[in-house]
């Protein structure tokens, strides 16, 4: 599978710049991805009053042609291509308003957050539209993180107001385009997954292991295809770990949400890894992975294979 990238640059990813609706992002090569929202810097102060304080990307006067230029070199017999769109409507809502006046906002001034939403939702599809001329892409990656480590940053019946139904119609219009939908949203999204089923989300990444994957493997797995889970937090990212411990994650997450197929084994963040962690970890997918395939669940040395659905406490 090849990713190519819209040319909307909704996160400057090498230095201190704004994005294309004109919010500062600030750079530090030490901080994982570089760059973060300027505190402080928010365009959009009152919540009522966004429609005169955003300023939307002229997408006429963006080049689509890099994009479409990169697509007409890839094999289409050898290679799926996965349009990557980020910033979804609530990322963009805090990019805009700053987080704690956005979630102030979506408590207090729904109707302001609901008009922001479709507005957001409507300037997606239309990147999802020109993208899609320009690369005729199989899947859609649409990031819009939803979760912190322990819970939704908004309550399940609030995100289902002004969230979900805006979510719904950029779903609609990649499945429109025979696109297949592959969300993305970080931290504990456990409670909205039955909805990401309900309105048709092919993929969930990165299934971060804070959720109950097992679980929502057993009630969602025929539905949803489950792509990451490998632990990058309390594993793959954690000083000193061994390849050992490595090759036993892999093990444990193929073991419980490889069985019966709709699993893409990766890491559960896209974090730098040292050399021999990679390794490890790519020598373990491709033995469990194979093992669980082709011979029918794996089993833990001195233990039942069932015994490994038992999830590490995070």
């Amino acid at each position: 599978m090849i990713t190519l990238r819209s040319p909307v640059e909704e996160r400057p990813s090498s230095r201190s710049k704004p994005d294309a609706f004109g919010v500062p992002w600030s750079y530090d090569p030490s901080a994982e991805g570089g760059t973060y929202p300027t505190p402080g810097r928010h365009p959009v102060l009152e919540p009522e009053n966004w429609e005169s304080a955003v300023v939307f990307p002229a997408l006429d006067g963006i080049d689509w042609d890099v994009p479409a230029r990169e697509s007409r070199s890839i094999d289409r017999d050898e290679h799926i291509v996965q349009g990557f769109v980020e910033m979804g409507i609530f990322e963009r809502s805090y990019l805009l308003l700053g987080m704690e006046n956005a979630l102030m906002a979506f408590m207090t001034q729904k109707s302001a957050m609901i008009a922001l939403a479709a507005a957001i939702a409507d300037f997606k599809i239309d990147v999802i539209d020109r993208l899609d001329e320009a690369i005729d892409m199989d899947i859609l990656w649409y990031g819009d993180d939803w979760g912190t480590q322990s819970n939704v940053f908004l309550p399940p019946d609030v995100w289902r107001e002004i969230v979900r139904p805006q979510t719904q119609r950029i779903y609609d219009a990649a499945k429109k385009r025979g696109i297949l939908v592959n969300q993305h949203s970080c931290g504990n999204v456990e409670p909205l997954i039955p909805d990401m089923v309900e309105m048709g989300a092919d993929m969930w990444n990165p299934c971060q292991p804070v959720n109950d994957l097992a679980a929502i493997k057993r009630k969602y797995g025929s539905r949803l295809v489950l792509w990451g889970g490998i632990d990058s937090q309390f594993v793959l990212g954690r000083p000193g770990v061994t390849a050992e411990e490595v090759d036993e994650e892999v093990r444990l997450r193929i073991q419980t949400l490889a069985t019966g197929g709709g699993y893409i084994a990766s890491p559960s963040h896209s974090v730098p890894y040292p050399d021999y962690v990679q390794k490890a970890m790519e020598r373990a997918v491709s033995r469990y992975g194979t093992e669980v395939y082709r011979r029918g669940p794996i089993s833990r040395k001195g233990s039942p294979a069932s015994d490994l659905s038992n999830e590490r406490a995070n």
